[in-house]
């Protein structure tokens, strides 16, 4: 049995992970009473009492909250920000080459962002492979369901009432200072980040990243893409898509509910458009999580894991 204390268990996050966890057999959760439950002692005990501790916090938060657990044997999944690009933590996507073994030996793994998630799916295997080079200069546009903004914009979206301007498409991260932009360009290899333009709509849950491409910048043109990221994405949790879509459409919540990705590619050699499709709260959030947490324990990677049919 292994013990699982989730730090921050209020949170959209947090609470998805307790409630996916509940269901497992496997797991023993560590869990604290209200009245203490963000008191540093009891923390601390959680912390050294358990095996595996998921960090749903805010950045300065996860950080203390790892300093806490110094000198302790937990094993940390982080699911903020704050170290993703850290020395000495493992980055928590399984798919991209060596990393799972990293993760799997691993006392400490950065889950991903989840606009991060599908740019990185996308772009790093190109970029390992040699067909962008690194001083590629790329853009990078990202649909996501309003989840994604945790317990406020979820309350604001379904309240009674909100704003008109709600209905409509709203772009954000207009200052190009999205806090994914760090481990984007870091973990892709990429010398500096892409222009990045994160939009929310009036759905609850999924995601659709999309990075377009000129084909000059690209070696070997779409059937190289085509080939690298085939390679790459055998499945079952990320997987290449040699057709996607909905009749010419691609819709952000197709994988709404789910924990595993899409990946595919469509245009020409001369302008193509590389899409990532998947859920914000799946593998975009608490899916990437329990996916690392299943590999931490040396149990079937996709256990617990709502993987959907990709013919």
């Amino acid at each position: 049995m292994t013990r699982v204390f989730i730090d921050g268990s209020a949170g959209t996050t947090g609470l998805r992970i307790r409630e996916r966890l509940s269901a497992r057999s496997d797991i023993e959760l560590i869990l604290l009473d209200e009245a203490v439950r963000k008191e540093p002692a009891a923390r601390r005990d959680a912390l050294n009492a358990a095996d595996i501790a998921f960090l749903c916090l805010p950045d300065d938060a996860a950080r203390a909250a790892v300093a806490l657990a110094e000198g302790s044997a937990v094993r940390i999944i982080d699911t903020s920000t704050a170290h993703r690009t850290a020395p000495g933590w493992a980055y928590g996507m399984p798919e991209l080459a060596g990393q799972r073994a990293r993760v799997a030996s691993s006392n400490r793994v950065a889950n991903p962002g989840c606009h991060a998630s599908g740019f990185i799916a996308l772009v790093a295997p190109l970029v390992r492979s040699g067909v962008l080079a690194r001083d590629a200069k790329l853009t990078c546009f990202s649909l996501t369901g309003y989840s994604g903004g945790g317990k406020k914009m979820i309350a604001e979206y379904e309240g009674d009432e909100r704003s008109p301007l709600l209905d409509a498409p709203r772009q954000y991260g207009l200052s190009q200072a999205h806090k994914h932009l760090p481990e984007m360009a870091a973990v892709c290899g990429l010398d500096s980040p892409p222009v990045f333009c994160p939009i929310v709509a009036d759905f609850y849950s999924g995601m659709e990243v999309s990075v377009p491409l000129f084909g000059e910048w690209v070696e070997g043109g779409l059937a190289r893409v085509r080939e690298v990221l085939r390679d790459a994405y055998p499945g079952p949790v990320i997987r290449f898509a040699e057709s996607a879509g909905e009749g010419g459409f691609l819709s952000a919540g197709a994988f709404s509910g789910r924990d595993d990705m899409e990946v595919s590619v469509a245009g020409s050699d001369a302008r193509m458009v590389l899409t990532a499709r998947f859920d914000n709260l799946g593998k975009g959030a608490s899916g990437a999580a329990i996916q690392n947490m299943n590999l931490l324990m040396g149990v079937e990677e996709t256990k617990g894991l709502v993987i959907g049919s990709h013919e």
